[in-house]
């Protein structure tokens, strides 16, 4: 097996430590890159996408915090509309700062609970 870098290594043992207290949960993914910022719920148990927001398609930059805000509120309104109203947050390999706290922030605000 070929060595694993930091960031995979990091988000292997995020998403592990989440299906240990998820139950049944659905999950709150976050992917960014220098450009966009994406977001989806998944049901694992059905393996399915119950609702995505992300900043591609939208107008002005995706890469700041603002549009991280923007597309938290976006997944909280998406959720709410599926039936959804608790998750697990799942960053994935990055940091829980900047732009990712950003978008966990406006979900929280926006009702979604984890």
């Amino acid at each position: 097996m070929a060595k694993l870098s930091l960031f995979e290594r990091r988000r292997r043992r995020v998403r592990t430590a989440l299906r240990k207290r998820s139950g049944d949960k659905p999950r709150l993914s976050v992917h960014r890159t220098g450009q966009h910022i994406y977001a989806q719920i998944i049901d694992d148990k059905d393996g399915r996408t119950v609702a995505a927001a992300s900043t591609l398609g939208g107008k002005g930059s995706g890469a700041n915090v603002d549009a991280a805000k923007k597309v938290g509120s976006e997944i909280a309104e998406a959720a709410k509309k599926a039936g959804v109203t608790t998750v697990v947050f799942d960053r994935g390999g990055f940091l829980f700062h900047g732009r990712v706290k950003a978008l966990a922030d406006a979900a929280r605000e926006g009702g979604l609970e984890f």
